[in-house]
């Protein structure tokens, strides 16, 4: 997975995909600080098992080692898969869904940057088609700190995820858009009152704002520092407003969630900032960008609305990149007869 460059000095002369690791770490804390040790264990498994993959896949094409293991691209994909998985999910879902955006996502389309479909969302995808299971079973948050809160430790949580241990009663739980695609009949006030996910939150799902602001804080360091352009964020974040404000009924039962809860609930603002902007898979002229970000929000408030998955996140960039060829070239046609 790439992240645009531009042609501006980065931060007192570090890396640019070091920086973009530095800006994943608030979502990284907050992810830790909601759900525990599980988080830190999927990262790890990933890149681990991604540097294997990757190593695997040079070996088999006859390219060096030596250089190609020491790009990021690989790095970057491992860590996005491991920050959007459940914790305390068993060990092999994250090496299943590495192996797919490895060696089918990366290089069966020729390495790094010539890949038209993101890479972390071709394995996170898979991952939610053949273990759909699995893939819903997030621990439960209780940020109240309850004295009869008990979350696993790291043994204990290393023991759940290899499987000598089952996970804790009350452990696992509802994500605020599952509890809101599943509501049936309540109003959003009665809703809101009844789940404790809600109940204990502040907009959006206890938790989840907080990751999400987290998230969006590393995003606008990101814009900032110029390492990403603020088209298709924008775009995503814009249409997504735009639609839940058209839907939004004043919390009648029917209601698909407010603005505030869309914008701070599931992976909205890590997949504005982090994995739509891969620029080798999405448009490549800002105005590109806008709608590559403007149809993703689309698709996935339609996605959360009306299918069978919460989020869609990973099923709306996968759909927008198939379309971003084409949004450019018909931008960049429009644009050319504009200015002639």
């Amino acid at each position: 997975m790439s992240i645009l460059v531009l042609n501006t000095p980065n931060l007192r002369g570090l890396p640019t995909k070091f920086l973009v690791i530095l800006a994943c770490l608030p979502g990284f804390f907050a992810l830790s600080w909601c759900f525990g040790w599980g988080v830190l264990l999927n990262i790890v498994i990933c890149v681990v098992s991604s540097k294997i993959f990757d190593a695997v896949a040079l070996s088999l094409r006859g390219q060096s080692l030596n250089f190609r293991l020491q790009d990021s691209d690989t790095l970057l994909t491992a860590i996005f898969i491991g920050l959007s998985l459940p914790p305390l999910c068993p060990w092999w879902l994250p090496v299943i869904g590495c192996s797919v955006a490895i060696l089918i996502g990366k290089h069966a389309y020729g390495g790094i940057g010539a890949s038209p479909f993101n890479p972390a969302m071709i394995g996170y995808a898979t991952l939610l088609l053949c273990f759909p299971f699995p893939m819903s079973q997030w621990v439960a948050m209780d940020v109240s700190n309850s004295s009869d809160a008990h979350y696993p430790t790291l043994i204990e949580s290393i023991k759940i995820i290899v499987g000598h241990m089952q996970q804790f009663d009350g452990v696992t739980g509802a994500t605020p858009l599952e509890s809101l695609r599943q509501n049936n009949g309540l109003l959003i006030n009665q809703l809101y009152s009844e789940k404790k996910v809600f109940s204990e939150g502040v907009w959006a799902g206890v938790g989840w704002e907080w990751i999400n602001l987290s998230f969006l804080l590393g995003g606008v360091f990101l814009i900032i520092t110029k390492i990403i352009t603020w088209h298709a964020p924008s775009g995503m974040l814009g249409s997504i407003v735009v639609l839940s404000l058209v839907f939004w009924d004043s919390g009648s039962s029917a209601s698909l969630g407010s603005p505030i809860f869309h914008l701070f609930s599931g992976a909205t603002m890590l997949g504005a900032f982090f994995i739509i902007t891969d620029p080798v898979s999405s448009a490549a002229s800002a105005r590109g960008r806008l709608a590559f970000g403007i149809l993703i929000g689309v698709l996935v408030f339609f996605l959360r609305g009306w299918s069978d998955y919460p989020d869609g996140l990973a099923f709306a960039v996968l759909i927008a990149n198939f379309t971003a060829p084409t949004i450019d070239k018909y931008l960049v046609m429009t644009n050319n007869k504009e200015n002639e």
